[in-house]
């Protein structure tokens, strides 16, 4: 068993956007990032993607629609779906990629 102080870990994160591995639950990876408020290009995955914002926010657009995920939230991308982070997403993002 592992126990893992998120909030310590992004705050040793030394650069935005740059996500950091923490571990391999079955086939799905946990990984951990520090959002900066900047905008990311799109980016479609061939599995689904869990975002689960520890804190701040996340300005996730799927296509023509934006969704604001807050502090607590998780939401899962389906495979295959297009997606970006747009501009004014900060704080503390943990993706499950399966």
């Amino acid at each position: 068993m592992s126990l893992f102080d998120l909030d310590a870990l992004a705050a040793e994160l030394p650069v935005a956007w740059r996500s950091q591995g923490l571990a391999r639950i079955g086939a799905a990876n946990l990984k951990l990032l520090r959002m900066d408020a900047q905008p990311l290009a799109e980016e479609t995955h061939a599995y689904p993607e869990g975002l689960l914002v520890i804190d701040g926010h996340l300005n996730l657009q799927l296509g023509a629609r934006l969704v604001a995920v807050q502090a607590g939230e998780l939401y899962v991308v389906p495979r295959g779906v297009p997606h970006a982070v747009a501009d004014g997403s900060d704080g503390t993002l943990l993706i499950i990629d399966l």
